[in-house]
Order: structure tokens, then C-alpha cells, then sequence
């Protein structure tokens, strides 16, 4: 195994072949990143990230109930071809079937809705070449980056889903706020995004 320097602080890296990849994440307690044969592990993530992803999870559960969407929790890896990455969200959405990467039943090719809850170490990250790769998949066209320390969501939007270049931005930042997810045509109240969260 060759370790290489990685991006985000406190994140250790490995070089393994893709098979190697994921053989080891099908026994693997820890979660990893796959970046073109570099293997990231990432990080555990804190109280309050854990219950913002429940919350989001448990609400649009209940609003996608009787929909065509299928919401997926961090389990389950997304496969980007165009990079050759594999990496787990913290929560994403599919219209109708799931597109599985060839005969892997744990890496999906077609998420509309992926969200990010902010964690220090991996931060930049989602915002830059994460978001940047996200961007390649032609199902994908609306991202969510909450914040855990603050009642703070940043939405953005695909306006033209035959174009990746029209991305409209969009601040929530205070918890009476109500969000309009567009891929998913619901609403979402910042109070149960935050719901018993302590700033």
C-alpha cells in the first residue's frame, strides 16, 4: 500500500486498485472515499451531524412515502464514472429505480437530491471539487450543504437540466424559514432540519 498525502486535514489515504476498494468495503467497519485508485478514510462525524441526517431523513421519508422517489441514508456509495469515484453521501434521492453501477448493488448513478451536512474536515471538500464531481452526473441537479454548528443551509439548484452550467444559489438562515427542495417539488421547515439541535 502506498500512502499519499490527502486534501482534507486529518483524513488518511491509501492506493488500492478498484477490486481491492471494494473488497474492503464490504467488510470494512470504516467508510472510505474512492478517488480514481486513492482510498480516503474518512472521518466519524459528530452528534449533531448524526441527528441533522436523521432529521432530513425521518421528515423526507414521511413526505416521499407514497412518491416515485427512493431516499437512500450514507450506506450506500454513489459512483461517479467520469472520476472514477466512489464516496458516500449523508443522504440522497432518486427518481424511481435506482441505477446500479453494472452488476454492484451498492453504488448508485442517478441521485437528483444529494446532501452534505458540514463537518470541518471535510468542508471544503463538499463545496469544491466534491460538488464539482456531484455536477457530472446528468440525474443530479440539486445540492443541499447544511451546517451543523448554525442554522445555516446553502440550496443550489439545476435551472436547465440540459445544461450543467446554470446553478442557481440560494441561503437559508433562519429557522423559521421554509425550504423548497425543486427536485423533489416538497417542502421542508428549517425547524425539523434542526429539530432539538443546540447551538
Amino acid at each position: 500500500m502506498v500512502f499519499a498525502q490527502s486534501s482534507p486535514p486529518n483524513v488518511i489515504t491509501t492506493r488500492l486498485t478498484l477490486d481491492e476498494y471494494r473488497a474492503m468495503e464490504e467488510t470494512n467497519l470504516e467508510r472510505h472515499e474512492y478517488r480514481n485508485g486513492e482510498i480516503i478514510t474518512m472521518s466519524g462525524g459528530s452528534e449533531a451531524h448524526s441527528a441533522i441526517a436523521s432529521n432530513l431523513l425521518i421528515y423526507l421519508g414521511f413526505l416521499l412515502r407514497d412518491t416515485n422517489f427512493r431516499l437512500y441514508n450514507s450506506d450506500l456509495r454513489v459512483w461517479i464514472p467520469e472520476y472514477q469515484c466512489g464516496t458516500y453521501t449523508d443522504l440522497m434521492v432518486v427518481n424511481g429505480e435506482p441505477e446500479f453501477n453494472g452488476v454492484r448493488n451498492d453504488e448508485i448513478l442517478n441521485p437528483i437530491l444529494i446532501v452534505e451536512v458540514l463537518s470541518p474536515s471535510t468542508e471544503a471538500y463538499d463545496r469544491g471539487d466534491k460538488f464539482r464531481k456531484y455536477r457530472s452526473l446528468t440525474s443530479f441537479c440539486e445540492y443541499l450543504l447544511v451546517s451543523q454548528t448554525e442554522p445555516y443551509i446553502e440550496q443550489y439548484h439545476n435551472l436547465d437540466r440540459n445544461s450543467n452550467d446554470r446553478w442557481l444559489w440560494q441561503v437559508h438562515s433562519h429557522l423559521e424559514r421554509v425550504m423548497v427542495l425543486h427536485s423533489l417539488n416538497v417542502e421542508i421547515p428549517l425547524t425539523e432540519i434542526y429539530r432539538r439541535i443546540n447551538f
